[in-house]
């Protein structure tokens, strides 16, 4: 995935703006000229492999021991005439003679290769490659200058001589190995442009695509800063996990692009959040700066790409990376289906998705009606930490969650069946359109509609004491003042203006053609872990129109964003309705000594509190119960039309057959019908747990059942447990049995089905253990039967 489509390895991911990858020793975050490096050596290895025999034979000697008898400690053939340098290959001697005496040993060459003799000439090419990988690492340990990054060098040079003598592949020792840490960078990416984007058409999901396996590309050539460096930059940062990632990455990622005879990584496919912190920032930088610097030399057709919406999805991507709640960073994110890898798709600033406008059928709707939520003057418990003043709550940043569940479906249903389904409703044209009046169109439809039109924005403001006033804050919190004052006429005008102004509060204001229409002011208790709702209106002429849910949406995920998971709120009579559409409820979930003393008790008015769930993209919500509908409506329509299918009917009575088996009836089993086992049920639990154990027993023996044994281990089958919900296996059922779990057959008898029925839907049916999954379940069943169990 992080090759890209029409983007080379190594070469400039995007245009003239990107890097290239840097060759050990090269130091710098550009690495130049180093893409030349990496040629000449593959250029050496190629003419080293073409040359005769005996001349492969005097190169590996002198990295082979001495063989003549005697016990001889010499480590490597040494000729009488040494070059000045370290050996090279471009030296090409017109005859080698074996017999030629070793400088160290006098032993001759033949004596240092005699265990060469027999060794095929692709056994000795991959020696001379990992000769070449040694010489260019002894170079590289004698240039470097940083202490650390010289150290790899010299582990990675032993390490590679030492299987030289020993013939054998180059293996790293270390205490834990790729992957580092899950989920990686690359799957990180994926959640990130599944959460964010996947309700977007998918014409535009091409262009995401795009600078989404840019940016990942730039990362696995990105030449990190050495640790000295990075604690004269970050004194204060991480340092032993810097270098301990910082090491890992020289080993596995940077010195096998040059030394190929070293197993080679994708650093965003072993790495994971921790590494991307340390370098996003710095990585994010240049990479701008490069792409502003040389945006002439960028096609035409690229250049809005790279310097308007390639920004935009690095900054998008870096709140993700720095907060501590973002989900795309949970393993319990599953974003694609059958464990696979789920292409990147999205756009930045797509267009909006055409949607009929919302009216309500009810009379009186409280959704975009006068609000009011108060609290007089309370104790103050905390100062906020500076925020930017009239952030700007973007339409194309939805929190985009809908294909989430994809791989969690379960039963009957083939997850192939419901990837087909997906298809025929990717494209929200697709999705009917609700009408006007309609009972199942969303409550905020209509201006989520407007929204991505532009017609109304969103922005979190307030008022500060320590910065200049901005003159459209300013009048856009008069604004808000006035409205507020308007619909809530029972509020004091001065205690709404001192609220209001007030640099502890802030207000999401709701903004169209250029004026406030509404908004919520609203206090946060970071330390106490709530905010308090304090005002929530939309003006008289505004309303019925979708403006209040959108606005508590959005307010939603504002708070999500800044790690605030709890509203409490003191709603009067006339507020209770709207409240409790938006989630709220007089269930307080907030500890009271959390908030008694911070906000007042409100005379008249009912306490409620809203608790909020950080994997759910509030703003897209009601889009994602769509489409979930969509899709349910699709199943079930398919299997009406199996079910409605006509079969002929029954002649054979005619003939005079008096009985015939329910199975044979045609389309009985397309209607869901299964046969019965008639098996007799054990009644007394001893003779029960008996019998089951003698069963486990035999299919435990069984030569088949070895990939059964144990539950199955991450490492050694990647995202099993994101395909198998409900995993199974022999050793599990032995401890349920023996803690008298089964105290039915069936229950035994559908834990034994899963462990064949997960198998097959994991494994390839040409796979081993979807061969031995089928002869042990008819083993099984024979035993059953046997037993008695079920009828024979």
């Amino acid at each position: 995935m992080a090759d890209g489509a029409g983007i080379q390895q190594g070469s400039p991911a995007i245009g003239a703006a990107g890097l290239v990858p840097a060759a050990p020793g090269a130091g710098g975050t550009e690495g130049s000229g180093a893409a030349g490096g990496s040629a000449r050596i593959a250029v050496k290895k190629a003419q080293l492999r073409s040359s005769p025999r005996p001349k492969k034979l005097e190169k590996l000697g002198v990295y082979s021991s001495c063989k003549a008898e005697g016990a001889c400690k010499c480590n490597g053939w040494k000729s009488q005439n040494p070059p000045p340098t370290p050996p090279r290959t471009d030296q090409q001697n017109s005859t080698v003679n074996l017999q030629e005496p070793c400088r160290s040993c006098s032993h001759t060459l033949g004596d240092h290769v005699t265990h060469l003799e027999n060794v095929s000439e692709e056994e000795m090419n991959r020696l001379l490659g990992i000769v070449l990988d040694v010489e260019y690492l002894y170079t590289c340990v004698h240039k470097e200058e940083d202490a650390d990054t010289k150290q790899v060098y010299f582990s990675l040079f032993k390490l590679l001589r030492k299987s030289i003598l020993q013939m054998g592949k180059p293996t790293l020792e270390a205490q834990d190995s790729p992957p580092f840490e899950k989920p990686s960078i690359e799957q990180g990416v994926n959640n990130f442009v599944q959460y964010k984007f996947s309700h977007l058409p998918s014409k535009e999901r091409q262009t995401i695509m795009e600078l989404a396996k840019m940016f990942l590309n730039q990362i696995n050539y990105w030449q990190l800063e050495t640790p000295s460096q990075r604690r004269q930059r970050v004194p204060s940062d991480d340092a032993a996990g810097y270098k301990s990632n910082y090491t890992r990455w020289l080993c596995y990622c940077n010195v096998p692009q040059f030394c190929d005879s070293l197993p080679r990584y994708e650093t965003t496919q072993i790495f994971g959040r921790t590494l991307l912190r340390s370098v996003f920032t710095v990585m994010r930088k240049q990479l701008l700066e490069q792409a502003r610097q040389e945006k002439d030399k960028l096609p035409p057709e690229k250049r809005t790409l790279i310097l308007t919406h390639f920004p935009k999805l690095l900054s998008m991507l870096e709140e993700e990376v720095y907060s501590h709640s973002s989900p795309i960073w949970s393993q319990e994110f599953l974003a694609g289906s059958s464990g696979g890898q789920i292409p990147i798709h999205t756009v930045i600033s797509a267009p909006p998705v055409a949607r009929a406008p919302y009216y309500s059928t009810s009379p009186v709707s409280v959704d975009s009606s006068t609000c009011r939520s108060v609290s007089p003057a309370r104790k103050t418990a905390s100062v906020l930490e500076p925020n930017q003043v009239g952030e700007k709550r973007k339409p194309s940043e939805p929190l985009s969650h809908e294909e989430n569940k994809k791989p969690r479906v379960v039963g009957d249903i083939p997850v192939d069946l419901i990837n087909e389904v997906m298809a025929t409703i990717t494209d929200p044209a697709a999705i009917p359109e609700t009408s006007l009046l309609s009972a199942h169109s969303a409550r905020d439809e209509a201006a989520r509609l407007e929204e991505r039109r532009g017609v109304i924005e969103f922005h979190v403001i307030g008022n500060s004491l320590n910065q200049k006033p901005n003159k459209r804050i300013l009048m856009w919190l008069v604004g808000l003042q006035n409205v507020f004052s308007h619909q809530l006429p029972r509020m004091p005008k001065e205690y709404i203006t001192r609220l209001v102004f007030d640099p502890k509060h802030k207000t999401l204001s709701l903004i169209k053609d250029g004026r406030v229409i509404g908004g919520i002011c609203f206090r946060m208790f970071p330390s106490q872990g709530f905010t308090e709702i304090v005002f929530c209106a939309v003006t008289s002429n505004e309303q019925v129109k979708g403006y209040g849910t959108h606005l508590m949406n959005h307010l939603k995920e504002y708070h999500i964003k800044h790690e605030i998971l709890n509203f409490l709120t003191y709603a009067d009579e006339y507020a209770i309705g709207y409240f409790k559409k938006q989630g709220f409820s007089k269930d307080i979930k907030v500890p009271k000594a959390k908030y008694v003393g911070y906000i007042k008790d409100y005379e008249g008015a009912t306490l409620m509190g809203c608790e909020l769930n950080p994997s759910i993209p509030y703003t897209e919500f009601s889009v994602i119960i769509k489409k979930q509908k969509e899709i349910i409506k699709k199943l079930i329509e398919r299997k009406q039309a199996q079910i409605r299918k006509v079969y002929p009917g029954l002649s054979c009575f005619k003939e005079g057959v008096r009985q015939i088996p329910i199975e044979s009836i045609p389309g009985i089993r397309e209607t869901g019908w299964k046969p019965m086992g008639k098996g007799k049920e054990l009644k007394d639990p001893d003779q029960l747990y008996s019998t089951l154990k003698t069963i486990l027993q035999h299919v435990k023996s069984h030569q088949n059942a070895w990939p059964f044994m144990e539950p199955v281990k991450k490492t050694e089958a990647p995202g099993y447990y994101q395909v198998i919900r409900f995993p199974m296996d022999l050793k599990t059922m032995s401890e349920r049995l023996k803690s008298r779990y089964y105290t039915t057959r069936k229950l035994f008898m559908a834990d034994m089905q899963r462990i064949f029925t997960n198998c097959r839907e994991y494994n390839p049916p040409e796979s081993e253990y979807y061969k031995c999954a089928n002869l042990l379940e008819k083993f099984f069943y024979t035993k059953i039967k046997e037993a008695g169990l079920i009828e024979k």
